[in-house]
């Protein structure tokens, strides 16, 4: 057996440091057998302009069919032979005219307008959509009381809220539908 010298000890040492180093091995940022997803993502502008070519697209449709021909005189809508009037179509003939209503008032654009008064697209009952309001003076409220759980607008206010009594910030709690029953 060969005698351990300094120096070849030193290499081996070395050379086993050079063999375990983690820097020197390669590691890419992304997996390399990844490719980017096919579908993409729209905004909300495409989302709302898509919306509108779709209505107007539905109301050149209705327009083209039966549904506006108009009746022969004497007879009622939907009642042939005696027949009931049909909701389906009652109720697409209301919508049909809250969309000419709406589009009535909105001549520039080609087609309808998402609006409070289309059936098709109601507020938005979404948390984040609803703003907050300040439960003493009805500003906006960018701050919420984490003892009372009270929304204030400003430091006045929250020094205002933190001297109020129990029963009060209950009733406040109260009138903003917050509160708590605790049986």
């Amino acid at each position: 057996m060969a005698p351990i010298t300094q120096a070849s000890d030193e290499t081996n040492h070395q050379a086993l440091l050079d063999q375990l180093d983690l820097y020197a091995v390669r590691k890419p940022f992304r997996n390399p057998t990844w490719k980017p997803p096919q579908r993409r993502n729209k905004n909300v502008k495409q989302i709302i302009s898509e919306a509108t070519r779709k209505e107007a697209s539905v109301m050149a449709t209705q327009n083209n069919s039966g549904i506006s021909t108009p009746m022969p005189p004497g007879s009622t809508p939907g009642a042939e032979d005696g027949a009931q009037p049909n909701i389906a179509q009652a109720a697409q003939n209301l919508s049909t005219m809250v969309l000419e209503k709406s589009l009535a008032g909105n001549m520039s654009s080609n087609g309808p307008a998402a609006t409070y008064t289309n059936i098709e697209s109601a507020p938005s009952l979404h948390p984040s959509s609803q703003r907050h309001y300040c439960d003493i003076t009805g500003l906006s409220a960018p701050y919420t009381d984490p003892k009372t759980r009270l929304r204030y607008h400003d430091k006045e206010i929250f020094g205002l809220i933190r001297t109020l009594p129990q029963n009060a910030t209950e009733d406040f709690l109260a009138a903003r539908g917050a509160h708590t029953v605790l049986k």
